[in-house]
């Protein structure tokens, strides 16, 4: 039987709000941390695959051993990403309703620094903040770290490189005595290095179905594509999700950008973020997308971390990723929230001897996704083309007479014969490039 959040130490006020939000039953990560964080006094180590509510693991504890009558930081929150960052922020807030005393700051960067400098003036008791904009702020002389009593590393497997840069400077502000609490997704050579380093000896470890990092409500398939059809084969797997959420994952902002704008062309509902965007414009991207205004987000890794929306239903790894812990953000991004989903990864032929590598590091299995034939692929771009000519704004700059020329040329069809014809013409157009494909 499951235990209760009352069964694990929670008090009332924060029962109270988990109720509102719906939150009933702990995940296995929250019934087997939560205990341990709120009496244990040694540092932790938390694994635990994405989507299990890691936040909530540590989150619940912090707000409950805050002290409100101490005005100084008592904890610090690193996370990877600014969109982790604010999300991880407004759930602790959600947490924290009917704690009215508690006070909680979000120093995360992309968003002018003058107004989080005024924040920090005031009672802060946990802050939120990605390495960078705090190193800045710890120099600026503007945030006051020196008291807190807990250090959370967030999706740490995400952060390595940037706390590479950054670690030494912030720890140096912290007091020696603190509790440094660990979570990520997978423990890679760099993060065991990371909890050697900076982490006391007698750290205490909580492995969740670690065994199998993939989420087994994803069903993992990959597809092998010549590079002139990659495109082709990939909005003939948007059209047959027409109505569904998923994210597109690239390697690169060039090729997010190239990718967003093929699929704005075709009049797919996307949106697309990377780094180089600024924050305003992704806060806007993400709240269409989460809104449901939006049904397609392309992304990179990073820009992608926080995003934690139930209703994704697959995932595409449009480029394979250099490293396994980045394949299970990415398709740990769907089937979240007890539900199911696809994560399709986009190979070409040299690729595909790095799926049985893929298998065996995180103990999943993938299956062949049957590709398009040619005639479905010319049969998708024809019906994407009459929804660019559908979708297209009528320009009424156009010579009048000249419109009056062709409404003569198609005054005796009907709808029917319209389409008939337009279909035809559009095959005979194609059908030299048609032939050489097939």
């Amino acid at each position: 039987m499951s235990q209760q959040f009352t069964d694990l130490g929670i008090q009332e006020p924060i029962i109270k709000a988990l109720s509102d939000l719906n939150i009933l039953v702990p995940t296995e990560i929250q019934e087997k941390a939560i205990p341990i964080l709120l009496k244990n006094e040694n540092d932790f180590v938390g694994l635990a695959k994405t989507g299990t509510g890691k936040t909530a693991a540590f989150g619940l504890p912090l707000l409950q051993l805050i002290d409100v009558k101490n005005t100084k930081i008592q904890s610090v929150i690193l996370v990877p990403t600014r969109e982790l960052g604010h999300q991880i922020f407004d759930q602790l807030l959600a947490f924290a309703k009917y704690l009215p005393e508690l006070s909680i700051a979000s120093i995360c960067g992309g968003i002018p620094i003058k107004p989080q400098i005024e924040q920090l003036q005031k009672t802060n008791h946990i802050v939120v903040a990605t390495p960078g904009r705090l190193i800045d702020l710890i120099q600026r002389k503007t945030v006051d770290i020196s008291q807190a009593k807990h250090l959370v590393l967030d999706e740490a497997d995400e952060m390595v490189t940037i706390l590479k840069e950054s670690l030494d400077a912030i720890i140096s502000e912290l007091p020696k005595n603190r509790r440094t609490w660990l979570f990520s997704a997978t423990l890679p050579g760099t993060i065991k290095q990371l909890v050697q380093n900076y982490m006391s000896k007698n750290v205490v470890q909580v492995h969740v179905d670690m065994e199998t990092v993939g989420n087994s409500s994803i069903n993992h398939q990959y597809i092998v594509v010549d590079p002139i059809e990659k495109l082709d084969v990939l909005m003939h797997f948007l059209s047959s999700k027409e109505g569904e959420r998923g994210i597109i994952f690239c390697k690169t902002k060039a090729a997010v950008n190239k990718l967003a704008k093929n699929l704005a062309i075709n009049r797919f509902s996307s949106g697309a973020i990377h780094g180089s965007l600024t924050q305003p414009i992704r806060d806007r991207i993400m709240a269409q997308f989460r809104e449901g205004h939006i049904n397609i987000l392309v992304a990179t890794d990073l820009a992608a971390r926080g995003i934690d929306v139930a209703a994704i239903r697959y995932v595409v790894n449009y480029h394979l990723p250099d490293v396994y812990e980045t394949y299970v953000h990415r398709s740990g991004r769907t089937a979240r929230a007890g539900g199911s989903g696809l994560s399709l990864t986009v190979l070409q032929e040299e690729e595909v001897a790095e799926i049985a590598n893929f298998e065996i590091a995180l103990g999943i299995e993938f299956t062949p996704f049957q590709k398009p034939n040619t005639v479905s692929l010319e049969e998708n771009n024809a019906y994407l083309l009459a929804k660019q000519i559908f979708k297209t704004k009528p320009n009424h700059a156009i010579a009048t007479d000249l419109k009056e020329k062709i409404k003569n040329v198609f005054h005796h069809l009907t709808k029917d014969e319209l389409i008939e014809k337009w279909v035809a013409n559009y095959y005979l157009q194609n059908k030299n490039d048609l032939t050489k494909k097939r």
